[in-house]
């Protein structure tokens, strides 16, 4: 009988709240919002986006970009120039060892069978390790499988192989919130080959999956499943570009965190706030090291029974401490792939054109998706949407851009003579394959630990020293999920509204 008074109160209550609401309008049309009578479209209460796994919201802003300190190898890659990176997401941790064995071990699972050159394309090179010169055998056998390991930065991973990672992350992930909302079961042992989730598949309807309970669909009175345009799916994981990796380890927000306002010093030489590489405060840390890195030749780690950084390689993930963000290792431990292509004269045509300085990235390479006759997108037999790169003919008509590839913009380029042309093999390494890697690693020198340096690695290259981790765009308000921007524009209004 309890249970019945509950159930009719609870109703009651619905009844009263859905009575006292109140329908909201377009503020256009006058069309009712929600509402099945007026054709059912609807405009969520959208709370803002959720913080994935591991990553942490980095607000974005204006910084100066570039070298910090002397250009020891006189490279004059990375000159000062001002940029503002819009707020995203950046991993905790470098990827470690453990994730990425989850991850081929998905691969392994779901396309072992019928494709297994997938799952070992994904591996890493563990024979980055060898040198000629030196024993590291064991850690060619323990490194990346041995539980010792676990939260070691994963090394041995291209650049193609971070970003099939990120595309792999996103779908997990996003996957894993569907059946946390109820939306989908969890049905690992049927997803095989072509039927597989993928976020992009999904959302195109060319995934259903094992369906609990799909949402409401208010035009039809049915069900249907979420759309893009419900903001529960994450954006894609990817990895950074190499104006966020640098804005987010310099992490100048702790220097504007006594002031408050904009009178701020935003010149670090390393991610943290000095020019030692030793903890200063004066307490039990006091003088400990706070990267993991090469101190001088032939020192990887101190002297026994007073190890400096304690790491001969790198050390897990989450040692030293982090910086004003909340990161760690944004300098030592591993080197970390960024997503751009590296050009050393990128910098000066950034001086030339303001648009690129807001997000400067290169590397844009634009595609569409790829449709069958009846213009449905089309999905390979791994379960992910097939796109291409459009003829350039088909974008030549654009004011903003008139290229679908944009790697070696300005490389040469007939409508740029003025520019340096570099001819890969002949008096360059530099192609469109070659991506910066940011940061010091456990092998380098201090002055590699600045964020203003870079260097290049081809992007199907590994190494011993590079690791990654991934970043997210934030969609909405800079400052994250707590209204201070919607507060601050409301008070406007209402001053503007005291006036008229």
């Amino acid at each position: 009988m309890a249970y019945w008074k509950y159930g009719l109160y609870a109703a009651l209550l619905g009844l009263v709240f859905t009575a006292c609401k109140r329908t909201e309008k377009s503020a256009v049309t006058g069309w009712n919002y929600n509402d099945p009578e007026w054709g059912g479209f609807e405009k969520l209460d959208y709370e803002g986006q959720i913080t994935g796994p591991n990553l942490v919201l980095i607000e974005g802003g204006t910084f100066t970009m570039g070298q910090v300190q002397e250009d020891v190898p006189f490279d004059w890659n990375n000159i000062p120039r001002r940029v503002t990176v819009s707020s995203f997401y950046m991993d905790e941790t470098e990827i470690a060892n453990i994730h990425y064995r989850e991850y081929t071990r998905w691969l392994k699972r779901v396309y072992g069978g019928t494709y297994p050159e997938v799952w070992r394309k994904a591996l890493p090179d563990t024979l980055v390790w060898r040198d000629e010169l030196s024993y590291n055998e064991p850690f060619v056998e323990t490194y990346f499988r041995h539980p010792a390991y676990d939260d070691y930065p994963v090394v041995g991973v291209s650049w193609l192989q971070a970003n099939d990672f990120c595309a792999w992350r996103t779908d997990r992930v996003n996957e894993m919130i569907l059946v946390r909302r109820g939306i989908l079961n969890m049905n690992t042992l049927d997803q095989k080959d072509s039927d597989v989730f993928t976020t992009e598949a999904y959302l195109a309807g060319l995934y259903q999956g094992s369906v609990r309970k799909n949402l409401p669909d208010l035009a039809t009175g049915g069900e249907r499943p979420v759309r893009f345009e419900d903001g529960i799916l994450l954006p894609k994981y990817r990895l950074p570009t190499e104006a966020e990796w640098e804005f987010a380890a310099l992490a100048l927000v702790g220097n504007n965190a006594i002031s408050g306002d904009e009178v701020i010093s935003d010149r670090r030489i390393y991610p943290w706030d000095g020019f030692s590489l030793r903890y200063r405060k004066r307490d039990k840390h006091q003088g400990d090291f706070l990267a993991n890195f090469k101190r001088r030749g032939g020192d990887y780690m101190g002297i026994a029974g007073a190890l400096n950084d304690a790491a001969h390689i790198p050390a897990p993930v989450r040692s030293f401490m982090p910086n004003d963000y909340g990161l760690y290792n944004m300098a030592g431990n591993v080197s970390e792939w960024v997503a751009d292509v590296y050009r050393p004269l990128t910098p000066w045509t950034l001086e030339d054109f303001d648009q690129h300085d807001l997000n400067p990235y290169r590397g844009n390479v634009y595609k569409e998706v790829l449709r069958d006759e009846n213009g449905q997108p089309v999905k390979d037999s791994l379960g992910r949407i097939v796109y291409y790169v459009p003829d350039d003919t088909a974008v030549y008509k654009r004011w903003n851009y008139k290229r679908s590839d944009l790697r070696d913009y300005r490389d040469g380029d007939k409508d740029f003579e003025e520019y340096i042309k570099y001819l890969y093999g002949q008096t360059t390494l530099i192609s469109n394959k070659a991506r910066v890697i940011k940061g010091g690693s456990w092998a380098d020198r201090a002055y590699w630990l600045s964020p203003g340096t870079r260097r290049f690695m081809d992007e199907d290259r590994s190494s011993r020293t590079v690791g990654f981790r991934c970043a997210m765009t934030r969609t909405g308000s800079p400052m994250g999920n707590d209204k201070k921007a919607g507060k601050y524009f409301k008070a406007k209004k209402k001053v503007k509204r005291k006036y008229d």
